[in-house]
């Protein structure tokens, strides 16, 4: 595991689980959504398809992501191993909730300075109403790519419990 793909719908945990497999692999960390939201209100970088080009030609990576449509065949085909996590909405739901709740009350600073706002929660983009509206198709989505021949050789760990997933974690120890 080299080159790593973490993904799962909003609020499964997929950035926690890229820091901690970064940590024990001693792999580089990039976060997605970090890269992609460029400064406050949202705005998207003009570099995102070349920044994360950048980054899949590099020998090693985790990402904490599906991918955005610009660099999802980049980041599958350039990929060793997806990293599943393939929780249902019983568990998704009261973590995105928790999480949104948390930045909006505490204005946590977020993807280069942007805020959760308490109108960003009537919205349909907001991460509590996209991981409602988008578990199914998300999880359809990823089994589709897990199958696509051009993915193949991909090592796939699907995780589909929070203690399978720990276990897994565990299994990898530290370095």
């Amino acid at each position: 595991m080299q080159r790593i793909l973490v993904v799962g719908i909003s609020g499964a945990g997929k950035s926690t689980m890229a820091r901690a497999l970064s940590s024990r692999l001693a792999v580089p960390y990039h976060e997605m959504d970090a890269l992609y939201f460029a400064g406050p209100g949202w705005a998207v970088s003009e570099r995102f398809p070349d920044q994360v080009a950048e980054i899949a030609s590099s020998p090693s990576w985790v990402i904490d992501s599906f991918g955005y449509p610009a660099v999802r065949d980049l980041l599958w085909e350039r990929a060793d191993t997806v990293v599943w996590l393939d929780y249902p909405r019983r568990v998704i739901m009261p973590r995105i909730l928790r999480r949104s709740l948390r930045r909006t009350l505490l204005r946590e600073s977020i993807f280069n300075g942007n805020r959760e706002t308490v109108a960003e929660w009537f919205r349909r983009d907001h991460p509590a109403w996209w991981a409602w509206s988008q578990h199914a198709a998300r999880r359809a989505d990823i089994q589709q790519r897990i199958h696509d021949p051009r993915f193949t050789p991909l090592s796939v760990i699907r995780l589909t419990t929070v203690q399978s997933s720990a276990s897994w974690l565990g299994s990898i120890g530290h370095r």
